[in-house]
């Protein structure tokens, strides 16, 4: 979640050459090839045709990958270790790629082969069954589902999955469901159930309920029509009632999907190994297949080490593919331009919108910061992490990746990317605060560091008195986090959980969620803002929420300007000459490995 890794709702501002590891995540569902041209349309039309699938949609088998043959092994090369396999624990996208062959959850994607996403049943028969407006959503699990020792899941296990979630040693996972069940903010739903379930109390029926074996339902006081979307999200993966070890399943968890961790195989900073799951039954699972042996995952290749590696093609590396590490921005240009690498190559979005934040509590006229809006140079920011296929420059603060995305530009920087510098240079004589002292903030990365010429130069040419300084990449987000932060504007990231802005725009610019660390990077608060948060997260129908948030959005953006965004994510990934399968997941922004094989 923090420096280069990132977490399904924030990236970092060094993200793109430097490693997003996002799911954010988001791709070929959106298009395949390094830079293809087609990636952005088939994402907003796979976005738009997003449903939540009923029983049919959700039974097994998953449709077979054309051409995909059983056997083998595939080496992985990922940058980092899994600090997390707890499913409970996992919010960063690596550990949520991973996830997807290990844990099996009560919702999941399907996308099938002809790129179109739906949210179907995974370990429950449909995508769920809501009543009393929203307010009730009953789950029933699929026949035969096992976990890999054999024991069968049970309703008692899906309890205590989520009843587990309020315990104080998990606090990495999303909380969403939690706060969701406890009618609370931040972390006030821990009151629910201080302890888990591990000193003998549960969740009331009220709250939630297993009438028997095979039934869970969740009972919310306020309409909740995003649930068959939490619900997919790794951090809600099924842990059984027997086996769990608290803080040590951590690093031993039991698996519920295709694979499994071969016992004593991972070892942090090396690697870890996964085989099949013998009690994984691909006619109750519409989403994965099992068609490779055996996972080598290798820790420790950096992105232009593993991009090497993939473009020479040779020995090892033909059946090696990466599931998070992208191309580093010093290759996209060779991966475009050569049609043997171009071919092995898999590219499209992430849920990721690069933004460059206005500190509210220090830039109080609008007409200051709509100076500095016209002034900063967005395509330098871009260009700063490699073209083609880093990213695209952003007009919204909600990614082309999510249902309700409208193209817009209301400060003219798509017809501007380097920025207007006398529009800024009036406004700001207009203001009367011509010589004004700006302190822009950024991470001593190679990127932000080679953008900041051109957007300190940009600001002084307007008319400001600028002063640049350079945070830690490791504590960034710690320091602009800070509500009473001493900058007055710098960039950050944020990406949606899954394909609503209800992950975007409540966290971001709801108001009375200000405090230190929290995601209100910009320190914004419109209580007519706020109330509108309100009213749009308990919508139950997803077309008038999406337009709804959509609108919100841009009303921030118009009238409010608290953040201006500048570009949004992109990603290449490259794959070995006999690796099969390889597509791009725009919903976990990464190759998705449930259908990759190796080819004869």
């Amino acid at each position: 979640m923090k420096t280069v890794r990132t977490h399904r709702a924030r990236a970092t501002v060094v993200a793109l050459s430097a490693g997003a590891l996002v799911l954010t995540a988001c791709s070929s569902g959106a298009g395949k090839g390094a830079g293809d041209d087609e990636g952005r349309k088939k994402a907003e039309s796979q976005r738009a045709q997003i449903t939540f699938g009923d029983a049919k949609a959700s039974t097994g088998p998953a449709e077979a990958v054309p051409g995909a043959t059983s056997g083998g092994t595939l080496k992985v090369y990922q940058r980092d270790t899994y600090a997390h396999l707890d499913p409970a624990q996992i919010y960063v996208s690596d550990e949520g790629t991973l996830s997807t062959l290990l844990f099996r959850r009560l919702t999941s994607y399907h996308l099938d082969n002809q790129g179109k996403y739906t949210v179907v049943g995974d370990l429950a028969t449909d995508s769920g069954k809501s009543s009393d407006g929203g307010r009730t959503w009953t789950y029933t699990l699929k026949k035969g589902v096992k976990f890999e020792n054999g024991q069968p899941i049970t309703s008692k296990d899906l309890r205590h999955t989520f009843e587990r979630q309020f315990a104080s040693f998990v606090s990495n996972g999303p909380t969403y469901v939690q706060r969701w069940l406890a009618d609370a903010q931040g972390n006030e739903y821990r009151k629910l159930l201080p302890d888990g379930p591990y000193k003998g109390k549960h969740l009331p029926d009220s709250v939630l309920e297993t009438p028997d074996e095979n039934t869970i339902r969740f009972h919310f006081k306020k309409p909740v029509g995003d649930l068959p979307y939490a619900l997919a999200m790794a951090g809600y993966g099924i842990v059984p009632e027997k086996g769990d070890t608290k803080e040590k399943y951590d690093k031993a968890p039991i698996a519920s999907g295709p694979y499994k961790i071969q016992p004593g195989s991972f070892k942090s900073g090396k690697g870890i190994q996964l085989v099949r799951n013998p009690n994984w039954d691909p006619n109750t699972d519409i989403v994965r297949h099992q068609y490779v042996d055996r996972f080598d995952i290798q820790f420790g290749v950096s992105y232009p080490d593993s991009t090497q590696r993939l473009m020479s093609d040779s020995a090892d590396n033909k059946t090696a593919i990466s599931f998070n590490n992208q191309v580093d921005a010093a290759s996209l240009q060779q991966v475009a331009g050569d049609p043997d690498i171009k071919k092995r190559s898999t590219s499209g979005y992430q849920p990721y919108v690069g933004v460059m934040n206005f500190n509210m509590k220090r830039l109080k006229d609008k007409k200051v910061r709509e100076a500095i809006a016209y002034a900063l140079p967005i395509q330098a920011i871009l260009d700063a992490y490699g073209v083609p296929g880093g990213g695209e420059l952003a007009g919204s603060y909600i990614s082309p990746t999510l249902t309700g995305h409208k193209d817009i530009d209301p400060y003219g920087k798509l017809k501007k990317p380097m920025g207007d510098v006398e529009k800024a240079k009036q406004l700001l004589k207009e203001a009367g605060k011509v010589g004004m002292k700006l302190t822009f903030a950024y991470t001593n990365a190679p990127e932000p560091q080679k953008y900041s010429v051109a957007v300190a130069d940009n600001l002084r040419k307007a008319g400001f008195n600028v002063q640049n300084k350079d945070l830690p990449s490791d504590t960034y987000y710690d320091i602009i986090g800070k509500v009473n932060n001493q900058f007055d504007i710098y960039p950050s990231a944020w990406g949606a959980d899954w394909p609503s802005a209800l992950t975007v725009i409540p966290p971001v610019y709801d108001g009375r969620q200000i405090q230190d660390n929290a995601p209100n990077y910009s320190h914004y608060n419109n209580p007519a803002v706020n109330k509108e948060i309100d009213r749009i997260s308990q919508l139950t129908d997803q077309k008038q929420a999406a337009n709804d948030w959509f609108a919100l959005g841009e009303k921030i953006l118009k009238e409010d300007l608290p953040q201006l965004p500048t570009f949004y994510y992109k990603q290449i990934q490259l794959h070995g000459s006999k690796v099969g399968g390889a597509v791009n997941n725009d919903i976990i922004s990464s190759v998705d490995p449930t259908k990759l094989y190796v080819k004869k």
